[in-house]
């Protein structure tokens, strides 16, 4: 999983500065247009995490809350 999280956005931006480096009057653009997309990618896979670990977090609260209503007591009180 790590390589596509953290792989493919590198081999994207590594693509653009290979095309940077062999000719870069001819290929600017592109190689830009590639390190741009390598860093989108890798945007929205941050995105992504950031919401699955929201959604882990709620689960977890609503699963205390339901404990609450049942017992009474929070789940992370002592005594």
């Amino acid at each position: 999983m790590r390589l596509v999280r953290y792989g493919l956005p590198a081999a994207i931006c590594l693509a653009g500065l290979i095309f940077l480096v062999v000719d870069p009057g001819a290929n600017f653009e592109g190689a830009m247009a590639l390190i741009g997309a390598g860093l989108s990618v890798l945007l929205v896979n941050v995105l992504f995490r950031f919401g699955v670990t929201s959604d882990r977090d709620r689960a977890q609260e609503d699963a205390a809350r339901r404990e609450f209503d049942r017992t009474g007591r929070w789940p992370d009180d002592e005594g």
